[in-house]
């Protein structure tokens, strides 16, 4: 695989990238939303650890222009691809999209966050920021999935799930805990991937798997840097400092456990080459789904569970 992107390429990356708040502002999208089977790999991580890229810069990363959309690692993994719509209660939800493929040749079940491809777009999608719908018209497809015991794999790339009147009116909050709680109990094989951002409940909903795993400039957390920075000292610009204190970063992730895998990016990032970005995706969700379709529907079910009721346990050490 590629190296890790060196200092002068992150420099020149991290004065382009589109301030994606102001145009939420711009448009009306608010996109701040305030809504186990470890696999360590030491090496890999000691050697993003030593890169010497702020969480900052990272965060910067997962949101350059031109980085791959869901549907852009869709149209170069996945074949048969069918987009199914509608939750059956209220309407559809263009933010997460979803339905029936075969990846790399293997049918799924696909779950997808999609951002958008351009502003017209973007802001069509909220950013990726879902509805209640969306994570109602997901609990459908999970149904779908239990009933033909199709894999499911869910590509995660959203700040939050859409904190609008009217989201909240319809149920935001009931809709993601509706979501998680079927994903626990899904008797099929669960791969998520962060392929950029992951943030708060409006991840988490999709985000039950028997494995997570992160893209190397993918970040992941309970709120993004600049909701963090907003809630604790009244000013989005420190969101800097507010990234740094949430240790939101894909080194951070694999060495908290939160993570299984760590999926390395092209040099420079991901949106400077997306097919060996889509390559590196592609090979690690298959070998992960390989290994899992080993397991019976209960061994599933159940190290699922306990993979995501372990997670924040710890034991205090008496002092020598």
């Amino acid at each position: 695989m590629s190296a890790p992107p060196d200092h002068a390429t992150h420099a020149t990356l991290k004065a382009q990238p589109r301030n994606l708040h102001k145009t939420a502002e711009e448009t009306g999208a608010n996109l701040d939303a305030i809504t186990v089977q470890q696999q360590t790999q030491p090496q890999k991580l000691q050697g993003l650890l030593n890169v010497g890229i702020s969480r900052w810069e990272r965060v910067q990363l997962a949101r350059a222009p031109g980085r791959p959309t869901a549907l852009d690692y869709v149209e170069l993994l996945a074949t048969e691809f069918t987009e199914l719509h509608g939750d059956r209660v209220y309407g559809d939800d263009p933010a997460l999209i979803g339905g029936p493929a075969r990846w790399q040749g293997r049918p799924v079940m696909l779950l997808l966050q999609q951002k958008g491809r351009d502003t017209k777009d973007r802001i069509k999608r909220r950013f990726g920021s879902s509805n209640p719908e969306g994570y109602r018209k997901a609990v459908r497809l999970m149904d779908l999935a239990d009933k033909f015991g199709l894999p499911i794999v869910c590509l995660i790339d959203t700040q939050g799930a859409y904190p609008g009147i009217a989201a909240e009116e319809r149920g935001q909050g009931w809709a993601i805990a509706e979501s998680i709680q079927r994903m626990v109990r899904l008797k099929v094989p669960v791969v998520c991937a962060v392929i950029g951002e992951g943030g708060s409940g409006g991840a988490l909903a999709v985000g039950v798997g028997n494995r997570v795993l992160i893209m190397e400039n993918a970040w992941y957390s309970v709120i993004s840097p600049e909701g963090a920075a907003s809630i604790i000292w009244k000013d989005a610009a420190k969101a800097p400092e507010a990234a740094e204190a949430l240790k939101l970063t894909a080194p951070d992730l694999l060495e908290l456990g939160i993570v299984e895998e760590v999926i390395l990016e092209p040099a420079g990032g991901a949106h400077l080459d997306a097919a060996a970005s889509a390559a590196s995706l592609g090979e690690a969700v298959s070998r992960h789904l390989d290994e899992l379709a080993l397991l019976s529907p209960e061994e599933l079910r159940s190290r699922r569970s306990t993979r995501f009721r372990a997670l924040g346990t710890f034991v205090e050490g008496q002092s020598s």
